[in-house]
């Protein structure tokens, strides 16, 4: 009989730790809709701040107005926590957290 040999050791990939996936996901930026603000002050916050075309910041506004809110930005912590104050800024009711 053959002599016994340990069970090979197997290399397993570790799962990201919850903090390093906690990390690497993205922050969003939600416009609210509100009572206060005219549609077309809105899409042209939107273009204003984001550079976006009049069609897509339209399509953004339209989804605030119907939806009662929009995802208008995402990014690191720091950009979204800046995003929310220009447009908090502006008269927006705007809010940020991970997706």
């Amino acid at each position: 009989m053959g002599a016994t040999l340990a069970p090979a050791e197997v290399e397993v990939e570790q799962p990201e730790s919850a903090d390093e996936a906690e990390h690497d996901r993205p922050w969003v930026v939600i416009v609210w809709n509100d009572p206060i603000n005219l549609m077309s002050y809105v899409t042209l916050v939107f273009q204003k701040l984001f550079g976006y075309s009049l069609a897509q910041a339209t399509k953004l506004m339209l989804q605030v107005h119907e939806e009662g809110k929009a995802v208008v930005s995402s990014g690191n912590r720091e950009k979204s926590e800046h995003d929310v104050a220009r447009l908090h800024a502006h008269g927006l009711w705007a809010t940020m957290h991970r997706d």
